[in-house]
Order: C-alpha cells, then structure tokens, then sequence
C-alpha cells in the first residue's frame, strides 16, 4: 500500500470506495465505512498521525476492518431480510453523470471484480475469505498487511484467500461484453414480444433466476429454477405490467437490462451468459438499492 501524505490523505477515497464496494456490495454502506475510516484518521492528535509512515495503507487497514465488522452482524441481518438478497446494482457512467462530480459512484472502476456474477460469488465466501480474497487477488495488498486488517497470521491469510479463490475457479468463466449485448438484446426483443418460445431458446435449460424486491418491491422469495419456468414467468409478469419499458443499460459494468415505468427505474437486471445462452438472472427490485439510477438531471 503506497505511502501518502497527511495533505493527500483525501485522495485515498477512490480507493477505498472501490474496495469497501466489493466487500460489502453495497456503495451506500461502501460509503459509511469510507467516512467511519476518515472520522478516525482525523480523530487521531496531529503528532499520532505524523507517526503513521503510510497513512494510505492505515486507511486501508481502518476501512477493512470496519467492512469485516459489517460482513459479520450484515449474517445477522439477511436472515431478518424478505426474499433474497443481491448486490446493489451499479449504473454505467452515463446512467450516473447528472454533473455531480463528487459522487460516490463517479470514482468507481467498473471492471470484472464488480460484475454480479463475482459479486454473487463473493457472496457466498466468509467475511474473512472475502476480506482476504479482494484485499489480495483483486487488489494485490501483502498478506503481511492483509493479517493486520483480519488479526490472523500472513499465512492464515494465504489459506483464507486460496479457499476464496477456489470458489471463484468453480465459476463460469464470463462471456465478452460484446457477446453478452447480443444475448441480452434477444431476451428484450423477446420479452417484449411476450414469446414463449424464443425465451427458452435463450436460456440454458437449467438457468436461475433470483430477485431481491426486500419486501418492498413485489416479486418472487425464491429463485425459480429451469429456463422453461423461468420464460413462463417472465412472459406473465410482461403481462401483468402494463407501461413498462425496457432500456439495454450496463449492469455493474456488464450488458443488462432496466425497467422503466413513467421514467422511473423500477427494475434492473443482470445476465450470466455462457455458450450464448443465458445461465443466471439477478433482478433488483428494492427501491432501496435503486437510488443510482434515479435520474434527476
């Protein structure tokens, strides 16, 4: 972790945003443990903080820390949650450049560590093998620093990440972006026309589909399983919803599609695409983890 100057200290906020989002998933809660990270560093007395040779990597360690504290009561908390929960989704740039040019969203790096599919992925790890995992693979930290932000030793770290990464190995690999706009393109063309038939085509036949509404949102508690079901509901709700349109947008970085009714987003999904049909869908629908894509200039 580079060494920064007290005067520089604010620009480490890029990325320790980008960090805390693939911890815990959510740029909102990115954001509080980001500002609960800062409010410590500037607790700190002046003479504490010349002591700090590398305040960048303290930062690093404070905001991995708190993001650890978060995974571990966030176990808690999704076993209180309506429905399954999913990643707060995050707009391509020109979804969220309404000119404010501090905006959180606006110093992320959309790549392939924030796809849902990883996401998902990372998910499915302890708050440790998370820690453990992105601090290292995806942003190449020592394990000697990463064993100061978990209190275990550098080679209890090793073990945690090599666990991770053997989830993440079990994955499909991605499809180009290129490829996966084409699917995707289909599956709206299709929806659209309310066909039956064209949705199985496009989707694998043992394809996921899991929405998180937060019990806010109407829709589905539990994944529906198999690409015949899952083109049967989509071909339902199509007709039960009236006035929606559907929008091709970037999903985490990734070809996807939204729903808008009367210029609102009130749907956003994310694809998984392999062998050019469709193996996982993620809709978002809780409102709550919509607040990105609102547009408001």
């Amino acid at each position: 972790m580079a060494g920064t100057s007290i005067d520089g200290i604010a620009g480490e906020r890029r990325q320790l945003i980008n960090v805390a989002y693939r911890l815990l998933g959510s740029l909102a809660e990115a954001e509080d443990a980001v500002q609960e990270a800062y409010a410590r560093w500037y607790a700190l007395p002046r003479s504490r903080q010349e002591e700090i040779v590398s305040p960048g990597a303290w930062l690093t360690t404070v905001t991995g820390r708190i993001c650890l504290d978060v995974l571990g009561s966030a176990r808690a908390r999704r076993e209180r949650y309506v429905g399954a929960w999913l990643p707060e989704p995050l707009p391509g740039r020109a979804e969220w450049d309404h000119g404010h040019g501090t905006d959180p969203a606006d110093q992320m790096v959309l790549d392939e560590s924030v796809s849902m599919a990883f996401l998902v992925v990372l998910d499915s790890m302890t708050p440790a093998e998370r820690v453990a995992f992105v601090l290292h693979d995806v942003f190449r930290y020592p394990f000697a620093e990463i064993a100061d932000v978990l209190g275990r030793t550098s080679a209890a770290c090793k073990q945690l990440a090599a666990s991770a990464r053997r989830r993440v190995g079990a994955a499909r690999a991605p499809v180009t972006a290129a490829g996966q706009a084409d699917v995707v393109r289909h599956v709206k063309e299709a929806w659209e026309a309310m066909d039956i038939e064209a949705l199985v085509d496009l989707l694998d036949p043992a394809a996921v589909m899991t929405a998180d509404g937060g019990g806010i949102a109407g829709t589905v508690l539990r994944p529906i399983e198999g690409g015949a079901r899952i083109a049967q509901y989509m071909v339902a709700i199509a007709g039960m919803a009236p006035g929606l349109e559907l929008l091709e947008r970037s999903v985490n970085g990734v070809p996807g599609l939204v729903a808008e009714r009367a210029g609102v987003v009130v749907t956003v999904a994310s694809f998984e695409v392999t062998d050019g049909r469709v193996t996982r869908i993620w809709v978002v629908r809780n409102p709550e983890k919509l607040r990105l894509w609102a547009r408001d200039g």
